[in-house]
């Protein structure tokens, strides 16, 4: 055989197989940053869970304190409706708004000694501190997931695969602005 002809015939091969692992590779970054994402709506969805209970055991001391829970109550439902939605965006954004009614639910508590000290208080906070860690890390994980399938898609000769099949750049879950970016500051 001629080296020209086995040229011919292995380069056609050897084209197809890359393809072949190139796209193999792109579905599974895919699918861990889509685990990744589900992870993150599990954790807001557990968030958007607990707030009715910490909402009705302050409103059992707070109760001229309204105008908070009608915001918090919006929040919650603007949370579990962008969870719903499945778009990441809208999750981070609905995420902010939680994070600063709750926020300024907990300040309230600041002004209600006998809700400090009450046990389903304390629990309901600990509950919400664990799931807010929990939202964290599933962000760090998701956007780890999100940048190691944008990176590869991006790279050549993937990237000539990635836009044959039609993959596209994810979304990372940011926070949008500064006030979400700072720790609601609460002290007891």
């Amino acid at each position: 055989m001629k080296p020209r002809l086995l040229i011919l015939i292995a380069l056609p091969i050897l084209l197809v197989l890359f393809g072949v692992g190139s796209y193999n590779s792109i579905q599974t970054k895919d699918e861990t940053a889509q685990s990744a994402q589900q992870q993150i709506e599990v954790q807001l969805q557990r968030r958007a869970d607990l707030v009715p209970n910490l909402v009705e055991t302050v409103k059992g001391y707070a109760k001229q304190e309204m105008t908070i829970f009608t915001e918090v109550a919006q929040a919650r439902a603007g949370l579990a409706g962008a969870v719903q939605g499945r778009n990441v965006g809208e999750m981070a954004r609905a995420n902010e708004a939680m994070t600063g009614a709750l926020g300024r639910l907990l300040a309230i508590s600041e002004n209600y000694p006998q809700l400090k000290s009450d046990a389903n208080f304390l629990r309901l906070q600990d509950e919400l501190a664990g799931t807010e860690n929990r939202i964290a890390v599933s962000r760090t994980d998701y956007n780890g997931a999100v940048r190691d399938y944008n990176t590869y898609i991006r790279k050549f000769p993937a990237v000539l695969v990635a836009k044959l099949s039609g993959a596209a750049a994810r979304e990372y879950f940011e926070v949008q602005s500064e006030a979400a970016r700072e720790v609601p500051k609460v002290s007891f």
